[in-house]
């Protein structure tokens, strides 16, 4: 199954240094959600945190078998039983849950991808009509410590343009607190019938 493009992770520690994760999800509207999608898992370590947060379920989705696992394990160790971790490929068969049936999606770290449409067109499809779809990456800047070469960085208008062009609308966007290497999106789904668009 193919990757997304510089896609390789640091140590798991190293990681979770980069974010102070309840911060940014209170920031990203992340608070007392129901049904919860969570496109590239990585170590969940937001995985964790969102299905506490949870009043539903949280389907999250890695093409890594060995992010799928330690994601499981962690939620485990935690004593969560609501999320379901599932290694797949999103970006060639979807996610696989039903159109409407989260309330809110996290694309963290990841609209670096070759077709961000692709990701946005499905995290459009899954969410219902006013379901929060929250972005978050590497600001566009060579002194972060990690993050994909700034050749294929996106920048927060960029993703703004991508997500607007699938049908979200914007409510807010900025610096993520805790997070200083990192800015973040929220946008609603639309309440207009879904179609598929090409970014193109």
């Amino acid at each position: 199954m193919p990757k997304g493009r510089e896609s390789g992770m640091p140590e798991a520690a190293m990681w979770s240094t980069f974010f102070n994760i309840e911060a940014a999800l209170n920031q990203l509207d992340c608070r007392d959600v129901a049904n919860v999608v969570e496109f590239g898992c990585g170590y969940g370590h937001f995985t964790v945190s969102a299905a506490r947060r949870s009043t539903g379920r949280v389907f999250a989705f890695d093409i890594e078998p060995e992010m799928v696992e330690f994601t499981r394990q962690t939620l485990a160790e935690d004593g969560l039983t609501n999320a379901v971790v599932s290694q797949r490929d999103f970006m060639v068969d979807g996610t696989g849950l039903l159109e409407g049936q989260a309330d809110y999606a996290m694309a963290f770290n990841i609209l670096h991808i070759e077709e961000p449409h692709v990701l946005l067109q499905e995290a459009a499809r899954v969410l219902k009509p006013g379901g929060k779809l929250a972005v978050m990456h590497w600001k566009f800047d060579e002194r972060t410590p990690r993050g994909p070469s700034l050749s294929i960085r996106p920048t927060l208008e960029q993703c703004r343009a991508w997500a607007e062009a699938a049908g979200f609308e914007l409510l807010h966007s900025g610096d993520l607190a805790g997070c200083p290497w990192h800015w973040g999106l929220v946008l609603k789904r639309s309440k207009k019938e879904f179609r598929h668009a090409s970014l193109h």
